[in-house]
């Protein structure tokens, strides 16, 4: 677990986030402080806030936003990072329906814990991430994506996203859901502990997905080996799939979270725009 926290900094509290129908509002107390280069997106032209996912254990919090207008839309699922669905998700999910796409953060964590008042990314790991069952997840991700199906969602053009712990749920989603076009992490481990709930790696799946992959990694991230990177891909390139990797050699962990000091902003917006590209060139 240590290695896997190592590209995770607690910062000290200036912002105190508020729980709001199980979603943060704001940032959560272990993202702050917040940096001023951190991006707005407003919802002009947008259809965003607050939803209730329903899945087969009871409903889980979500933010989500797409165009004004009836759709279908192209939809994406974002995954958080293990700070919650707090601003940063909230604006990714906007950025991407600006884009054209419904995106939909779901609160994967809620049922376990509060990650709103939580300071700590051990504790958030030890006592919440650690006690997801990788089934659940998977599950509660198939019941996010029936969701997109009945809110303006194009059944046909599904793809998934997701950052750091987020960036490992992609891989396993790709190799689990067959009906996704396309696929984009951003990090997030390849080859993580495992337990009798979360026993297999991204490495182990690897070879199973599913659907074209793009995984956008920090040659500096501490807590990530780049050489488990290429194993990944090298085994997911046997699935028959198009996969490709990118190292960014000065990026470390998180560097797309523009709300921390880990932004890059020079290899985040190159990342994004090949993600955005990826999921226009396998048809989401």
């Amino acid at each position: 677990m240590d290695r896997e926290l190592a590209g995770l900094t607690r910062f000290p509290l200036a912002r105190r986030g508020f729980v709001t129908s199980g979603l943060v509002s704001g940032f959560t107390l272990a993202t702050t402080v917040v940096h001023a280069q951190a991006i707005q997106t407003d919802t002009e032209g947008l259809e965003a806030g607050e939803t209730r996912i329903n899945t087969a254990a009871g409903t889980l919090p979500a933010y989500f936003a797409r165009p004004k207008g009836d759709g279908p839309f192209p939809a994406i699922l974002v995954v958080e990072e293990i700070f919650g669905v707090h601003e940063y998700i909230k604006d990714v999910c906007r950025r991407l329906a600006k884009a054209g796409y419904l995106a939909v953060a779901t609160e994967y964590y809620a049922r376990i814990g509060d990650l709103s008042k939580m300071t700590d990314a051990a504790q958030i790991v030890s006592s919440v991430i650690s006690r997801e069952p990788d089934d659940t997840l998977m599950s509660d991700m198939d019941a996010t994506a029936a969701w997109t199906r009945t809110n303006g969602g194009d059944a046909n053009r599904l793809g998934v996203i997701g950052f750091c712990r987020g960036g490992r749920a992609v891989w396993l989603y790709a190799a689990n859901n067959p009906h996704l076009k396309a696929a984009v992490a951003f990090y997030g481990p390849v080859n993580s502990p495992t337990s009798p709930i979360q026993p297999r790696t991204a490495i182990d799946l690897a070879g199973q997905i599913k659907c074209p992959l793009l995984g956008l990694y920090g040659g500096k991230d501490p807590s990530i080996s780049v050489n488990d990177v290429h194993t990944a891909e090298r085994l997911a390139k046997a699935s028959g799939h198009p996969v490709e990797i990118v190292v960014y050699p000065d990026a470390g962990h998180g560097f797309h979270a523009d709300y921390r000091p880990s932004y890059h902003a020079t290899d985040a917006k190159d990342a994004w725009a090949k993600a955005l590209a990826w999921f226009s060139k396998y048809d989401v």
